[in-house]
């Protein structure tokens, strides 16, 4: 019987949880880790705030902000800031870079309701925003949940004004109402796609007149509200970028707390990650580590500030310049982790995932070999030996991490970055964190899975080698 368990144990793949494999030390280092991330995430409900809070946390590690032309010698830690959304650090390697680098690609935006341009209307003695759903939602979920308003207005002078309501306790809250059940009888005989149009998403701001008989009384009380606490008009809506996100904090989750619950995980747990395992490095790396957060990956990672940007390669392009490397050279000769989130197996809804093939919550950082839809469109495949390298520094290292892939095949599928960076001739791989309820209101993560991907970034920022 020994001998067989022995066989069983080499020859085939162990599912494991990760409470029977790590350490009790490890399981603390976990909880430990998660009150820094639940901040981050109540710090950065959108990606400029979530700019803002990776700055802090990078300047407190010794970052300077990049200077074109500055000399950077190995050891140098500098970050750049790019539209006020998205944000990418390095840490200067011993080696050069035509030898190549090693990045952790992740990205700030999440699904949300961001408003129209011309948003504010009153109906019915009531005042409304509407709203335009960013990203892939199931509309329901958004439906009678409290809503907050973050974001920037721009006003004609140039001035911009911040804008945050509903996150504080004696703040007020927005949200969108839904039907009765006694009147939903015609509703309820709709598929669920489609009893939640998305241009009845219109969320509730108003009920009270303004103290006068004119037209818009209602509309104009908000909009007095709103000039008196922000100094805007309704024209100044036109160069605002406002969008509506669950309001509250990120809590554990369980009575045994072992899961973290928020909004903005799918990718903000891959962003926290990947800027603390750079952040953290102690000692100069022997490869230039580059920690990228990025914007609009949710649609598609196009735009100025998304992953297809040329932002990405300007900013190498000037790193290789300090060098005098070739950037074609350089990007041959680095990896990339896509760092993203993929679906955790859930027993609730066995029927969309091949349970042989999807990550479970506890099981480790997730790797995932391609993304893609149905016949892998879309997708980004990572090489056999890419995998394998993946395979050797984490079970070298001690890091727990388990295989997956998004659903049956048939089922659907989803994309990340990674392609993106292998079209620029960059060895990539997706590695992530399994999540339930992905892209709802309110996600969850397992504490094991956050920490060990943390830990897998780590490891490849100080001992990945081609």
């Amino acid at each position: 019987m020994s001998e067989e368990k022995d066989l069983r144990k080499t020859l085939l793949v162990q599912r494991v949880n990760g409470f029977d494999f790590l350490s009790r030390d490890e399981v603390i280092a976990a909880s430990n880790y998660a009150p820094g991330y639940k901040k981050y995430l109540d710090e950065g409900k959108t990606e400029r705030s979530s700019v803002l809070a990776s700055k802090a946390l990078a300047e407190g590690a010794g970052y300077v902000p990049y200077v074109r032309g500055m000399t950077l010698n190995p050891g140098t830690k500098v970050y750049t800031i790019h539209r006020d959304k998205a944000i990418m650090l390095a840490h200067i390697g011993q080696k050069p870079l035509e030898e190549g680098a090693l990045f952790a690609a992740a990205h700030l935006d999440a699904p949300r309701l961001d408003l129209k341009p011309s948003p504010l209307y009153e109906d019915e003695e009531m005042v409304f925003f509407k709203t335009h759903y960013y990203g892939g939602i199931r509309k329901y979920q958004w439906v009678t949940i409290p809503l907050a308003l973050h974001g920037v207005v721009v006003k004609k002078d140039g001035e911009v004004v911040d804008v945050c309501v509903g996150e504080n306790e004696d703040d007020p809250v927005l949200v969108i109402t839904d039907l009765l059940p006694h009147l939903a009888q015609d509703q309820n005989d709709k598929k669920l796609g489609s009893a939640f149009p998305g241009e009845n998403l219109n969320v509730l701001i108003g009920g009270a007149p303004y103290a006068d008989e004119g037209k818009d009384r209602f509309k104009l009380a908000i909009m007095s509200i709103l000039n008196d606490t922000y100094g805007i008009t309704e024209h100044d809506l036109f160069s605002a970028e406002l969008s509506l996100v669950p309001a509250g904090k990120a809590r554990d989750v369980g009575l045994d707390r072992s899961f973290i619950g928020a909004y903005g995980q799918d990718d903000r747990v891959c962003s926290y990650t990947a800027l603390t395992a750079l952040l953290d490095l102690a000692e100069t790396p022997e490869r230039t580590a580059v920690c990228i957060l990025v914007d609009k990956e949710e649609i598609g990672s196009e735009g100025i500030t998304g992953m297809q940007s040329a932002w990405f390669d300007g900013f190498m392009t000037d790193l290789c310049a300090s060098q005098n490397a070739r950037l074609h050279v350089c990007f041959e000769n680095s990896i990339c982790l896509s760092a993203d989130v993929g679906n955790a197996y859930d027993p609730n809804y066995p029927e969309v995932s091949d349970k042989r093939n999807n990550a479970r919550c506890n099981g480790g950082a997730l790797v995932t070999k391609y993304t893609g839809a149905r016949g892998k469109a879309g997708a980004s495949d990572a090489s056999a030996e890419l995998v394998g390298l993946m395979r050797r520094l984490f079970e070298e290292n001690g890091v727990l991490w388990q295989m997956g892939e998004l659903g049956k095949v048939d089922q659907g599928g989803g994309g990340t970055v990674a392609k993106f960076m292998a079209n620029r001739n960059i060895s990539t791989i997706d590695v992530g964190v399994p999540v339930l309820s992905m892209h709802a209101p309110f996600e969850l993560t397992a504490k094991l899975d956050v920490y060990m991907l943390y830990k897998a970034i780590s490891v490849f920022y100080r001992k990945a080698a081609l």
